[in-house]
């Protein structure tokens, strides 16, 4: 029993055994016709693995050494040895992805290496010469206009408001005036005025008459001193009620004293203008008249600058509306003291207005001037940068620039005097400095 098993085991496993060389058999021919993934030997992998990280950190910038640049020759063989085996393969379902990664691999190392020296960013800036030019030191300010003086005509005895003509019409306000010019009449009264005037008169002139004749009686020796003496009071008399009764009669005319143009002209007491043959109190302000050739410019000074203004000092005034229009003008009186809720110290700044553009009530800028110089040397305010607390510019010398310190003088926010540091004639940056440091490469891309 022991040999039958036995020999049945034997036979078995001989059987067995044959199959398993068998299908060893077919998959070696199998390989054989769809080649293999891993045609190299364990080594020559290890070798592509350890020259693929060589290639990698050539590639990366690492510095180059002998080892590095064997290890890249060493890895491109290694490549071109993978290639060469997986080409003739092509039909298997894996050889493309195994010929991509090699490929990956290989665009990882190839390609022109960095260079030894490192790059260089040139800086895109902006350049301007240095010039020469005024420089100013001033006081900017805002402010309204107003009249220098207004005069107010006044009614003094109740009547009916008659406005007095001009070319036709009925003056109205914005006409200018002339010293003397009626401006309204107040009648009502003036019959009766009219009457007493005319009786005032024919009595003065009667006692004059008196006067005369009397007098040549007395040269005469007709009569004494003292007739005379009496005729001359009676005379005197009349003549004082007579002007008197001139002096009611202009007061029922409103004249103009000075001359000017009209601001405000018969209006109500809610602000709307009034008709002809209106009723008017005693104390009714019929018009308001001020000169415009001279206005005022009453502007707030504030900060340090209150310790720099002072009278006299000549003023700049514009107004949006003309542009760049320059009025002339000059500090005449400083309030005695600040304002306590704005803080600020009131300037007041006589300005001409000869051309009659300006009008009172206007808001206007004004740039008092401290001081002046002319022909000195300037660049322009964004040129001047502040490193560790000095003022420094960057001059464009070739393809680099200089930094230069400087001293800094009169100025504005457009442009400033550079008393030293620079020349006349020489290149700053005043865009991109930002970044710049001495010797920088820049490129320039305006002016």
């Amino acid at each position: 029993m022991r040999n039958h098993y036995s020999s049945v085991s034997s036979s078995a496993l001989a059987t067995g055994c044959g199959g398993i060389n068998i299908f060893s058999q077919r998959r070696k021919e199998r390989k054989g016709r769809q080649g293999s993934l891993f045609p190299l030997s364990l080594r020559s992998w290890r070798s592509l693995r350890e020259n693929c990280v060589s290639g990698v950190l050539f590639r990366a910038g690492r510095p180059r050494s002998s080892e590095a640049i064997g290890g890249l020759a060493a890895w491109k063989k290694s490549i071109l040895r993978v290639l060469a085996v997986q080409l003739p393969f092509r039909s298997a379902p894996w050889s493309s992805g195994a010929v991509g990664l090699v490929l990956c691999l290989a665009l990882i190392g190839c390609g022109p290496g960095r260079s030894d020296e490192p790059v260089e960013f040139r800086v895109p800036v902006t350049i301007a010469e240095v010039g020469t030019g005024a420089v100013e030191d001033r006081i900017n300010a805002t402010g309204s206009l107003r009249a220098s003086q207004v005069v107010t005509l006044t009614v003094e005895s109740r009547g009916i408001l008659n406005l007095a003509q001009k070319d036709g019409r009925r003056l109205a306000e914005g006409d200018r005036v002339t010293v003397g010019q009626i401006v309204a009449e107040i009648s009502g009264e003036d019959v009766r005025v009219a009457a007493r005037t005319a009786a005032t008169r024919r009595r003065f002139e009667s006692a004059q008459s008196d006067f005369e004749a009397t007098e040549e009686l007395s040269e005469q020796g007709l009569i004494n001193e003292s007739e005379l003496r009496r005729a001359e009071t009676t005379l005197e008399d009349a003549r004082l009620e007579y002007d008197r009764s001139l002096l009611l009669e202009i007061r029922n005319r409103l004249v103009t004293p000075i001359d000017g143009v009209i601001l405000t002209l018969a209006r109500d007491s809610n602000g709307r203008p009034m008709a002809d043959g209106q009723l008017v109190a005693p104390g009714f302000a019929v018009a308001q008249i001020a000169p415009t050739g001279q206005l005022v410019a009453d502007i707030d000074i504030v900060g340090l600058d209150v310790a720099r203004i002072r009278e006299g000092l000549p003023v700049r005034v514009l107004h949006h509306a003309f542009g760049d229009q320059e009025f002339e003008g000059r500090v005449v009186r400083l309030a005695p003291s600040i304002n306590e809720l704005t803080r600020a110290l009131r300037a007041e700044v006589s300005v001409g207005n000869d051309s009659g553009l300006l009008r009172p009530g206007m808001f206007v800028e004004a740039e008092v001037l401290i001081e002046r110089r002319e022909n000195v040397a300037v660049v322009p305010r964004d040129a001047v940068a502040d490193r560790a607390g000095k003022r420094v510019v960057f001059v464009l010398q070739g393809q680099r620039v200089v930094r230069r310190e400087v001293e800094l003088g009169l100025g504005d926010d457009r442009t400033v005097e550079v008393r030293s540091g620079v020349e006349q004639g020489e290149r700053v940056v005043v865009r991109g400095l930002e970044t710049l440091a001495d010797g920088s490469r820049v490129r320039v891309t305006g002016t």
